[in-house]
């Protein structure tokens, strides 16, 4: 016989071992320690080499010098 039903018990044990197995990737952070929402922006090719030149000059990835030059636009 090339398969045999499993019986109650063992599949039993097995639902319990997926409600209790452990979720992969990284854990949630608690709320207020998210940096915020992700928001897509497109650039001309132009506007990308200057901002990633000026990314470079100051020893900063991309993001952080756009979030930079964002925060010092509104803050004035």
């Amino acid at each position: 016989m090339l398969y045999a039903p499993q019986s109650c018990r063992s599949l039993e044990a097995l639902s319990q071992q997926i409600k209790t197995r452990k979720k992969i990737g990284r854990p949630r952070l608690p709320k207020g320690e998210a940096k915020g929402r992700i928001v897509p922006v497109r650039f001309s090719w132009e506007d990308l080499k200057a901002v990633e030149l000026a990314a470079k000059a100051n020893n900063q990835t991309v993001s952080a010098w756009i979030r930079g030059a964002v925060h010092a636009s509104i803050s004035g």
